[in-house]
């Protein structure tokens, strides 16, 4: 038998091939047209001009995204290697293009997917672009911190056999606040009924680089895993990976991938994707043990302040709390009186400190490889000065609950595209939205087109936006009006 080849992590392959080419002084008569920074001096005062001289365009020298044979496919085996994958995918439209690629390779028009419904509205688009439709497996929600658990092994079961038809199920690996569900037990459920398994894993980068986390996805025999390498990977924004399993076909994957993705890869993120990689699988079991030993500091001191509640493992149930990554410092606000989304505005407005979310009970402090133990400092102090300044003796009229089990009435497809009308929000009771309503961050969608509008979802709304919570997604940027389905075209 062949033994496989052994792959050099030290080799950064992009990267490499951009310096080489830096040095060749090369006379661009192709695009970018701001010509290395020449044409745009004050983008290169902003930038550097190091930055805008690696602004390239694909050419023989430097491969091709759409099609790599050398270079880019050197960097896209050496990820797969790192990874533990059969096959990785450099994506240059964030996470959000490797989840929409990932499902648009599982699951075509009129074809069902099993997911929780707190996916990213990434997920949701793909629903919309390719026609699949939803079946929600509804988490469980923690009633003292009003969110949304993990996938219960027992409520993926029952769906499967309540929808044998089902092509996939899709997984939050974590979800945003570090809730993961028993991966690899839902994989082998998946795979016995003839399934496909596909993890969102934004949030899980940094599972593939110590044995203290929780598993990967890949670990876990996944089909397929959107990696937010930007996120705790240490890449530039934009910039993530897919990761497939052996019984994905690449070509095929490469394809789907092909149909949105630019045909004008960003080099500075192909070679920031390249470079973090090679730090990852040199350092990243180093620099993670190091942010675990980071985050539970925190929790420690956040939670001697009083009032805030930093929570962690004590949370695994074995079941929809399967296991936490302890690299999330989410924190519970009610208790001080004060909304996650004031806590978050405080911080950014008084204290120059800016956390990842709040929303209506919670904040999230992203901690990475970027993090030292003096800004950790400043954090705890901060949030102890918050407590005293503006904490309030009760939580009365504080909304919790972050979850609202939706009314699925028709296929987001359906609902995006059918004929409608728009109405005053408070009017809408009772109808089938067809746009997405989110607070972003973190982008979980509290109306996704096909659902219902109830009484409590409006409330929801309201109160989100009373609280100062940033929301996105409809046609009305102030969300004093939402399209339903035209019920003259039912």
């Amino acid at each position: 038998m062949r033994s496989m080849p052994v792959l050099d992590q030290t080799s950064a392959p992009i990267y490499e091939a951009l310096e080489r080419f830096r040095s060749m002084r090369v006379v661009p008569f192709d695009v970018p047209g701001h010509k290395r920074g020449r044409g745009n001096p004050e983008l290169t005062r902003l930038l550097g001009e190091t930055c805008v001289s690696m602004d390239v365009n694909s050419m023989k020298p430097l491969d091709n995204l759409c099609h790599p044979v050398s270079v880019i496919r050197d960097a896209e085996k050496l990820a797969a290697d790192a990874f533990g994958a059969a096959h990785a995918f450099l994506m240059v439209g964030g996470t959000t293009s490797a989840v929409q690629s990932m499902v648009l390779s599982a699951v075509k028009g009129g074809e069902k997917i099993i997911l929780p419904r707190n996916v990213h509205r990434s997920v949701m688009g793909a629903m919309v672009l390719c026609g699949a439709v939803p079946v929600y497996v509804n988490p469980e929600c923690d009633d003292r911190l009003g969110i949304p658990l993990g996938m219960k092994v027992s409520e993926v079961e029952r769906a499967i056999r309540e929808n044998p038809d089902a092509k996939a199920v899709l997984v939050n690996n974590p979800t945003y606040y570090g809730i993961c569900s028993d991966l690899k037990s839902i994989v082998e459920l998946a795979h016995a009924h003839g399934m496909l398994c596909l993890a969102d894993e934004a949030h899980g980068t940094h599972f593939y680089f110590h044995e203290d986390l929780p598993m990967s996805a890949m670990e876990a025999g996944a089909d397929m895993a959107a990696v937010s390498m930007h996120k705790s990977g240490g890449s530039l924004t934009q910039s993530s990976l897919l990761l497939t399993g052996p019984n994905m076909s690449p070509g095929h994957v490469r394809q789907i991938i092909n149909l949105t993705q630019t045909t004008s890869a960003s080099y500075l993120l192909l070679s920031s994707l390249d470079i973090a990689r090679r730090n990852l699988a040199l350092r990243g079991r180093e620099e993670f043990g190091r942010v675990m030993q980071m985050a539970d500091y925190a929790r420690q001191e956040i939670n001697a302040i009083g009032g805030y509640y930093a929570f962690s493992k004590e949370l695994i149930n074995g079941d929809s709390v399967y296991d936490f990554d302890i690299t999330k410092l989410s924190v519970n606000t009610l208790n001080i009186g004060l909304a996650g989304i004031e806590v978050y505005d405080l911080l950014r407005d008084e204290y120059d400190i800016q956390i990842e979310f709040g929303d209506l009970g919670n904040i999230l402090a992203y901690l990475s490889i970027g993090d030292r133990p003096r800004e950790i400092e400043r954090l705890v102090s901060s949030l102890s000065e918050v407590r005293r300044r503006f904490g309030k003796s009760s939580s009365a009229g504080l909304m919790k609950q972050e979850y609202i089990d939706p009314e699925v009435v028709v296929s987001p497809q359906k609902a995006f595209y059918a004929p409608k009308e728009s109405l005053p929000l408070e009017e809408t009771v009772g109808r089938v939205c067809s746009e997405f309503v989110m607070c972003y961050p973190p982008g979980i969608p509290i109306l996704t087109p096909g659902e219902r509008i109830t009484q409590d979802i409006i409330a929801y709304i309201l109160y989100a936006k009373e609280k100062g919570c940033s929301m996105t997604g409809p046609e009305d940027p102030d969300i004093t009006c939402l399209n339903v389905l035209d019920l003259k075209e039912d």
